[in-house]
């Protein structure tokens, strides 16, 4: 009896551990997959510039007197110009200017904001419209952004499982909209279809979450460890859609927004609930370049 006792005990103690290094490397390989994302062609790392678009004529092209003064190497000194007006952006190319949209000359196209399918190619160069707030602006990638080129690498806590928990999700009656200020001061429109409450430290927390189109969980926040070991502004969280009422909150693979690596990008701040009095040291640290 004694042995069979044992023998179960040990049973359970490697179910345990290989049940241990499973989870292990799943974070492991999630934080690879999320990393190669960030530096590949399309990542946000490629984002080397944003041009705030004024009424009327916005002329871009390498000379520096430009609106948007764009690498001398892909673009003439006048390359043409956007006219924005009452919050509509048309692009005027110049004759000869290789800029194309799907593949077709782009010139006298109307452009609608961070649209995948309005988005300008000129060699290793892309430009799309990009809306923070009410404003507008020109979002430029470049593959051999300096940034890229300078990045480091990310840093993580290690992968410590108690701080992967199982929450209530509760929807609201009607979807909670709200307004929450960007990095920038501009003020973005978001609706919560509900939140999650999780406990910790036999504490309990609640965080508004937005909903993908796929029924995904997204939710920006902030904790105590932010500005000491985290990015200061927010750290952003993903979870799978919940059933029957829970979600997988799993703080291991919290993330930095964009704005940690990049100075040309645009990012959320948490709305005010979405501030935790509490450390959650799990998940992506502050990032430090060299």
């Amino acid at each position: 009896m004694i042995g069979t006792l044992t023998s179960l005990a040990i049973l359970a103690c490697a179910y345990a551990a290989g049940a241990d290094a499973a989870y292990q490397q799943s974070i492991e390989q999630w934080r690879k997959a999320y990393e190669a994302r960030l530096t590949s062609d399309t990542g946000w790392l490629t984002v080397s510039g944003l041009f705030w678009l004024h009424e009327g004529e916005n002329r871009f092209g390498s000379d520096p007197l430009n609106d948007i003064v764009l690498p001398a190497e892909s673009f003439p000194a006048v390359a043409g110009s956007f006219e924005y007006h009452a919050g509509k952006t048309t692009v005027h190319v110049n004759p000869g200017v290789p800029l194309l949209l799907k593949g077709k000359p782009a010139d006298g196209a109307q452009l609608k904001p961070d649209n995948d399918d309005d988005i300008l190619t000129i060699g290793g160069l892309t430009l799309i419209v990009h809306a923070s707030g009410d404003r507008y602006g020109i979002r430029v990638r470049d593959k051999n952004s300096k940034v890229r080129k300078e990045f480091t690498g990310l840093h993580w806590y290690p992968i410590d499982e108690t701080y992967r928990f199982t929450a209530r999700y509760v929807t609201y009656d009607s979807p909670k909209a709200a307004e929450v200020p960007n990095i920038l001061g501009d003020m973005e429109k978001v609706s919560f279809k509900g939140y999650v409450v999780f406990s910790l430290h036999g504490q309990e927390y609640r965080l508004d979450a937005e909903t993908t189109e796929k029924g995904n969980l997204f939710i920006v926040f902030r904790d105590l460890t932010s500005g000491k070991e985290t990015y200061p502004a927010a750290r952003f969280l993903d979870a799978d859609p919940p059933k029957d009422g829970i979600a997988i909150l799993d703080f291991n693979h919290a993330r930095n927004p964009p704005c940690a690596y990049n100075p040309y990008t645009t990012c959320p701040l948490p709305p005010p609930g979405n501030r935790l009095r509490v450390e959650i040291p799990a998940g992506e640290k502050m990032y430090k370049p060299h």
